[in-house]
């Protein structure tokens, strides 16, 4: 998640997770960046231990926190709350509508840390942000190509310009499967290991394909015909047939290419008249679900040959 990061003011102005935040004091920290998901209730720090404060995290004050600052002495409290407010704290967000003490928003106020209020409880609003902060800290990328859904199966399918991606991928949506983006793929890594393809919102549903130009497949196809976003299964690189060039004609071994740190299965297809592309990307959808099934034809066939290959019993040797 290296140089990822979000400012309080775009956690603050969040609407699609319904967070129901307010600010309540600290205007001028709302430039402080979240570059760590992981949320801290401060606990103990509260009482001046701050050993193991993570000042770069959101902290995450319930009823609790609220109750055992407005028992303490005054004096004592405000003593702990600078010793806190000295680390440079991201934001406080106080969950259940909690009102704080006025000492709390003062000392926050002056120490330029943003404090933050919300409705909900802080079991949900933990889940919430939580979801919030892994969706948008994830790291991305983007790469040329084009991403298709076959049978399930999230295909990336590479290769340079003209060498028929697009092509490709229409025929697999007149076939019944689904596209996701064309051209540009935009990819987001989710946790623990997995990648995530989708389109830039400007040029979704569309596909480009010369001779005749930019087509719309949602109004083409129908809403079955497209999907917003998929999980990359495996990438499949087109590539000019090269006579001089010795191809895997087998599938014993299974290649990979690395995205965002997550190794994913690659396959290198030669273009050339005559080979359906559209059949070749089918089969090899299906023989990634059955490699998932645990069957691996190529190595069951290196097996059978293998096993012919050995050396004859005794008894069966001619005389």
């Amino acid at each position: 998640m290296d140089g990822i990061s979000l400012s309080i003011q775009e956690i603050l102005s969040d609407t699609e997770y319904g967070l129901g935040l307010a600010l309540l004091a600290g205007q001028r920290g709302l430039v402080n960046r979240i570059s760590s998901s992981r949320i801290q209730k401060p606990g103990l720090a509260l009482a001046g231990y701050t050993e193991h404060l993570h000042p770069d995290r959101i902290q995450v004050l319930g009823n609790t926190e609220i109750s055992y600052l407005n028992k303490m002495d005054d004096r004592l409290a405000l003593e702990c709350l600078e010793t806190l407010c000295s680390f440079p704290i991201s934001c406080f967000i106080i969950t259940k509508g909690l009102v704080p003490p006025a000492f709390f928003l003062d000392t926050v106020e002056k120490g330029g840390i943003p404090a933050l209020n919300t409705p909900l409880q802080s079991s949900t609003f933990i889940s919430l942000i939580t979801k919030f902060l892994e969706e948008r800290l994830l790291p991305t990328t983007h790469l040329h190509g084009v991403l298709v859904d076959v049978l399930g199966v999230g295909i990336l399918l590479t290769g340079k310009s003209g060498i028929g991606k697009s092509e490709c991928a229409l025929d697999l949506v007149i076939r019944g499967h689904r596209l996701v983006a064309d051209d540009m793929v935009f990819i987001k890594k989710k946790m623990p290991a997995a990648l995530v393809g989708q389109s830039e919102q400007a040029i979704q549903h569309l596909m480009e394909i010369r001779g005749l130009g930019i087509i719309n497949i949602k109004d083409l196809y129908g809403v079955s015909s497209i999907r917003d976003k998929k999980i990359i299964d495996m990438m499949l690189e087109l590539m000019e047939w090269d006579p001089a060039q010795e191809y895997d004609r087998l599938g014993v071994d299974d290649r990979y290419t690395t995205i965002l740190g997550v190794d994913i299965p690659h396959l290198i297809i030669p273009v050339r008249p005559g080979r359906n592309l559209g059949s070749i990307i089918e089969v090899a959808a299906r023989n990634f679900l059955l490699k998932g099934m645990g069957y691996h034809s190529a190595r069951d066939f290196q097996e059978r040959l293998l096993s012919r290959l050995e050396v004859r019993p005794l008894g069966d040797e001619v005389e």
